[in-house]
C-alpha cells in the first residue's frame, strides 16, 4: 500500500472481529512505531501490550465509573456518556489488543514524540489490513499509580496514547474533512506558481 493511500484511507475502527492479531504482527507494529522522529533522538517511548477480549472487557468495566466521573460537563449528553453508562458497552470497542504508548522521563517533552510513534503504528496497521482506534480518554485510569503497579509499569512512565488494534468487522464510513485552515503563508514565490525570473 502506498503511504499516501494509507494516510487518506485510515479510519478509526470501532467494531472488531474476535480473530486475534498474531504476536508477530504486533511486534512489527512496535518496530514501525519506533521509526518515528524524536527530539535529539531521545526515543522516549515505552510500550504496554494487553491482549485478550475478555481481559479488556474486564478493564473496561473497571474503568468506566472513573471515566464517567471525569467526563467534561460539555459531553454529559454526548454519545460517550451513553457508552460509559451502558453496562454492555466496551470502551475498547470489542478489540482484542490494546497497545499503550508511554512517555518515559526525558530531557525534552516526550508526549509529542510518543504521538508521532502512534501515527506510525496506526498507518502501519492500516497497511497490514488491521484496524486501530485511539482511546485517549482512558489515560486517567491507566495513569493511576495502582494500575501502573498492577501492569508492572514504572510509576514515572506516563500513558500518552492507548490504541486498540484488531481485525475490522466491516467497513468504516469516510468522515468528511474540512479544507486546511491556512492562517499564514509567507512566500517569496506566488503560491502554486514557479519561481520569478531574475
Amino acid at each position: 500500500m502506498e503511504l499516501i493511500d494509507a494516510i487518506y484511507h485510515r479510519r478509526s475502527v470501532r467494531d472488531y472481529t474476535d480473530l486475534p492479531v498474531p504476536s508477530a504482527m504486533i511486534s512489527e507494529l512496535l518496530d514501525a512505531a519506533i521509526q518515528a522522529p524524536s527530539a535529539t533522538n531521545q526515543q522516549p517511548w515505552a510500550f504496554g501490550v494487553i491482549r485478550g477480549r475478555a481481559r479488556l472487557e474486564g478493564i473496561s468495566r473497571r474503568a468506566k465509573p472513573m471515566l464517567l466521573a471525569l467526563l467534561p460537563q460539555s459531553l454529559a449528553l454526548h454519545q460517550r456518556a451513553d457508552a460509559l453508562t451502558n453496562p454492555n458497552s466496551n470502551v475498547f470497542h470489542g478489540a482484542g489488543t490494546l497497545v499503550i504508548i508511554y512517555a518515559k522521563p526525558a530531557q525534552y517533552p516526550a508526549n509529542e514524540d510518543c504521538c508521532l510513534a502512534a501515527q506510525n503504528l496506526m498507518l502501519a496497521a492500516h497497511g497490514m489490513g488491521l484496524g486501530t482506534c485511539p482511546v485517549v480518554f482512558v489515560r486517567p485510569w491507566l495513569n493511576q499509580l495502582e494500575i501502573k503497579q498492577e501492569l508492572d509499569v514504572p510509576s514515572t512512565f506516563e500513558a500518552v496514547m492507548p490504541i486498540v488494534i484488531g481485525w475490522p468487522a466491516g467497513l468504516t464510513a469516510t468522515v468528511q474533512r474540512m479544507e486546511p485552515e491556512i492562517v499564514c503563508w509567507k512566500d517569496d514565490h506566488k503560491r502554486g506558481g514557479t519561481a520569478p525570473a531574475h
